[in-house]
């Protein structure tokens, strides 16, 4: 029987990407969402008008799907209450939030799922995502891990649209909390900043301090007494701009909604025209610091992707397959790295030609 595949947001940049992965990978009749109406979506796909205030046509929607991905950030906003539906209906999810608000919003719903039999995966995407699955295969290597140091960049706008602008600025004013030292500390956005040289084509560059859910998700899934996650931009006098916003303009420039929505739509413009030479690509970097045999170890993982939206796609998407195959059921709410095995993850990103370097 053809699974059926409900991808909300499924016509945005990101959203279309899973959608066109899920697509190339199996063989489920799938459907996209959007607001509007009037969007001009692939012939290969269904289309269906949602808006999420919409909660009953949400409820009959979700009720005949097999799986239902959540696309429609940012998840800064979002109540997880789609998440509930599924939970509700028995229905398996999977989304690419990006923010641990979202992730401690939902995860008192975990055992729910359990007893619902809803295997619920959050963060799923490239970072957080791929980054998760890079940065667990790592941490198998040790006998005891210490320390975690993940960076990411993205040149220009990644080739997603301004919902990911959007999210970036909402991130940029308020301290977070990371593991350091064994300890829970403050921590400003976009500080400490640091040189990371990346694989070519984007070698060194400026990485910054920045809220992700690996920043917190990795502190319960792994045992380890530093967790460190840091991003940037190429060109790098984004990242000068990036910081100037969080660091010197006025606080309800930055936090109001009209100031996000300014800074988004002037960010996004920006890129359109620097996309053409810094590309839309990907580079992240995983260093883990432990011990292994009695002695100190260190081990590093790269990948690159010439589109950060695809690569994107295939993180999700490559869940989503797999779900979808019966090759992954836990019940219950988790983060990417407490439910996606190492040998899947080889398995996934070799079938779409996505290529982790590792050294140690």
């Amino acid at each position: 029987m053809t699974k059926k595949v409900l991808v909300i947001g499924g016509c945005g940049r990101i959203g279309n990407s899973v959608a066109q992965d899920i697509a190339s990978h199996t063989n489920a009749e799938i459907t996209v969402t959007s607001r509007d109406r009037q969007k001009k979506i692939d012939s290969k796909f269904n289309f269906l008008s949602l808006d999420l205030a919409n909660k009953a046509k949400i409820e009959r929607a979700i009720a005949y799907t097999d799986l239902v991905i959540h696309c429609a950030g940012p998840f800064h906003y979002r109540d997880g209450s789609i998440l509930e539906t599924c939970i509700d209906a028995g229905v398996d999810y999977i989304d690419v939030s990006d923010h641990r608000s979202f992730y401690e919003r939902v995860i008192q719903h975990h055992e729910k799922a359990i007893a619902s039999n809803v295997t619920a995966i959050l963060n799923t995407g490239i970072f957080p995502g791929i980054s998760n699955s890079m940065v667990k295969q790592g941490i198998e290597e040790f006998d005891r891990p210490q320390k975690i140091h993940l960076s990411y960049i993205v040149g220009g706008s990644g080739g997603a649209g301004l919902t990911v602008m959007r999210t970036t600025f909402l991130g940029l004013r308020n301290k977070f909390s990371a593991l350091i030292n064994g300890k829970w500390q403050d921590i400003l956005p976009y500080t400490e900043r640091e040189i990371i040289e990346f694989p070519q084509p984007y070698g060194k560059t400026g990485v910054y301090w920045f809220d992700m859910p690996e920043t917190y998700t990795f502190a319960d899934s792994f045992a380890v007494d530093t967790v460190i996650t840091k991003f940037g931009s190429i060109p790098d006098w984004y990242n000068h701009l990036t910081w100037i916003t969080a660091h010197i303009f006025p606080e309800r420039w930055v936090t109001s909604p009209k100031g996000i929505e300014f800074f988004s739509q002037v960010s996004y413009f920006m890129t359109k025209i620097t996309d053409r030479f810094s590309g839309i690509g990907v580079a992240m970097r995983a260093e883990i610091i432990g011990e292994h045999e009695g002695k100190e170890k260190k081990y590093c993982a790269t990948m690159t992707h010439n589109n950060t939206a695809i690569a994107a796609g295939a993180g999700t998407g490559a869940i989503a397959q797999l779900i979808l195959d019966g090759k992954l059921k836990q019940p219950g709410i988790y983060p990417v790295e407490q439910a996606l095995s190492t040998p899947l993850f080889i398995e996934v990103m070799k079938s779409r030609d996505i290529k982790i370097m590792t050294s140690c």
